[in-house]
């Protein structure tokens, strides 16, 4: 099936005779190797030349650091590396996904809120600029899933929308935008997340749609990706139960596997029925999706053999690299399946250049191009898809606008103190929202627990008793001639760790839940997941804004002061599909 000079390779005959050339002069160990990317934990040369060394890498993508650190890290890379790396990164958001001072122009659920392509081909556009700057030539994106459950933690900002027709525009704008830097991308998850409302970081999730529901919404989409030339893609830990069961017949319901270790997904439906010809990956190997499915010495080589052709990440490098060999030995990737996959990795770092990038030694480019990262060119169009995007999703009381000169005193419940990744504190949100309140002239009181205010006693007057009152509330007159407003921030993300990213208020029963929405105006402004109003149907005034960033919540706030209006409409069903979050 294979075949180098048609798409998404496109490669001439003395390209292929380097791909041919190169697999020949590998010795079976570095074949082996060219199957990995490696999740670069460390940034020192030791660490790097070890895993060029020893596991002879086919890829990377690392630890985020500053744009000098990664710089630093590719450009010893590309230089002590035999065979040229593909060198990857999660730009899904901008060239923040390359490095920690890269550009954040916007989610994809943000930029489908601004209901216009130009701002993902500019989101790729970015990506690719800021990524190649760094020597980066790969992106793990665009995310081509559908939001179709708003129960689902994983793409509830990691999708465009939840229409196929959107997703796909975006997806084609995203990809025309990256390209123009020379790279490649990674389309994922196949065969599409967003059905089910669990997450594959934790478990196998399944997409239920029927063959002629798929055919007609991620069936469409990938196909649409496909013919506009997408190099490659990331194939996801969720089983597809019709297609699974129509291409192989002697399927049992409990004998399914997910995408990343099913033949049948991978090569029936993704290079066969659609005709896809490039490369394809596994998610991450350490996701319980796939970890669950069987032994980890079996997982490895039953991926290559059921159409991957690179493996995601080491659990333990000395180990995972045995069982691949082990697979190979004893028959389960066999010849041909090695030497195609070794064809398609090498075809696709052809098809961006990069062999003869080795030899001209411009692999890495000079370092003045980092000027570019997190430029004013770039941060005005964060700025832009900001203001674009922030989405007044229901207003059915006039409370806005709020100023100072109306309403000065402001009472703001934060909700998630923190942006969470993967669970690290990475910086706090509740003290940019207070200062950007203040900022404009706002008198603001940020709630403070019951429980918080104990924890903070205990810390300012050591060894004396705290009492917490957890059901304590001031009396409503008090509360309502106290304050003129009630402003609550939610920044309520969640994945790889629980199966929902939901409301958790800050005590039971407490009085930061709308109890007051009736005695005086109330904002709810959601600054990640879009779908809160099924928990806070009560607010009349409710703003997706979609990130926890400085600029978003500048913005947002100038919104709620009519100073600027509100441009963005929603891609998703913020109503989360029910009727009292209407009114």
């Amino acid at each position: 099936m294979l075949n180098l000079k048609t798409a998404p390779f496109h490669l001439k005959d003395e390209d292929i005779q380097w791909v041919e050339q190169t697999i020949d002069s590998m010795s079976l160990n570095e074949k082996i190797g060219q199957l990995f990317i490696n999740l670069g934990y460390r940034h020192d040369e030791e660490y790097l030349q070890e895993m060029l060394d020893k596991y002879h890498i086919g890829g990377v993508r690392y630890n985020p650091n500053t744009s000098e650190k990664i710089y630093e890290q590719n450009k010893y890379l590309h230089q002590q590396s035999k065979i040229p790396l593909l060198i990857a990164a999660n730009m899904e958001s901008g060239g923040n996904g390359a490095c920690t001072d890269g550009t954040l122009i916007g989610t994809h659920v943000q930029i489908g809120a601004t209901g216009d392509p130009k701002y993902a081909y500019q989101m790729g556009y970015v990506s690719g600029v800021e990524g190649a700057a760094v020597g980066c030539n790969w992106t793990f994106a665009p995310v081509v899933d559908i939001n179709y459950n708003w129960r689902n933690p994983v793409t509830m900002t990691r999708c465009f929308a939840d229409d196929p027709d959107d997703v796909l525009d975006m997806s084609k704008a995203y990809f025309k935008g990256i390209c123009e830097s020379g790279f490649a991308a990674a389309m994922k998850h196949f065969p599409g997340d967003g059905v089910d409302e669990r997450d594959h970081h934790l478990l196998t999730s399944v997409n239920t749609l029927s063959c002629e529901e798929w055919d007609q919404t991620f069936g469409k989409v990938y196909k649409g990706m496909i013919e506009a030339g997408v190099q490659s893609v990331m194939v996801g830990h969720i089983k597809l139960p019709s297609y699974s069961m129509r291409l192989n017949a002697n399927l049992a319901e409990e004998d399914l596997l997910p995408a990343t270790l099913s033949p049948e997904l991978v090569t029936g439906l993704l290079r066969e029925q659609l005709g896809f010809n490039g490369l394809v990956l596994t998610d991450a190997s350490r996701m319980i999706g796939l970890t669950s499915a069987m032994e980890r010495s079996a997982i490895l080589p039953q991926a290559i053999a059921a159409g991957c052709d690179m493996f995601l990440f080491f659990n333990d490098p000395e180990e995972d690299y045995q069982f691949m060999m082990d697979g190979y030995k004893n028959g389960v990737i066999t010849e041909q399946r090695l030497h195609d996959a070794l064809r398609r990795i090498l075809g696709l770092k052809a098809s961006i250049g990069l062999h003869r990038k080795q030899q001209e030694g411009t692999l890495i480019p000079p370092k003045s191009g980092l000027s570019r990262i997190g430029c004013s060119e770039h941060l005005a169009i964060a700025e832009e898809v900001a203001d674009r995007s922030i989405t007044l999703v229901k207003q059915t009381r006039p409370d806005l606008p709020i100023r100072p000169e109306t309403h000065p005193r402001i009472m703001v419940y934060m909700l998630g103190d923190e942006m969470m990744f993967f669970g690290l504190k990475q910086a706090g949100v509740r003290t940019l929202v207070s200062e950007e309140l203040k900022r404009v002239g706002f008198e603001v009181t940020l709630y403070e627990s019951p429980l918080a205010e104990a924890e903070r006693i205990k810390r300012e007057r050591p060894g004396e008793p705290v009492a917490v009152q957890l059901f304590k509330r001031q009396k409503v007159t008090e509360f309502v001639n106290s304050f003129d407003a009630v402003f609550l921030f939610a920044n309520v993300q969640q994945f790889a760790q629980e199966n929902y990213a939901r409301i958790k208020w800050l005590s039971p029963m407490g009085p930061e839940i709308p109890w007051y929405v009736s005695s005086m105006p109330t904002v709810f402004v959601s600054l990640h997941n879009p779908f809160h109003l099924y928990d806070v149907p009560m607010v009349k005034t409710y703003i997706n804004a979609y990130e926890p960033t400085q600029n978003i919540i500048r913005q947002t706030i100038l919104k709620i002061m009519g100073d600027s209006s509100f441009k963005g409409v929603s891609p998703v069903d913020a109503f989360c599909g029910v009727r009292d979050t209407r009114y």
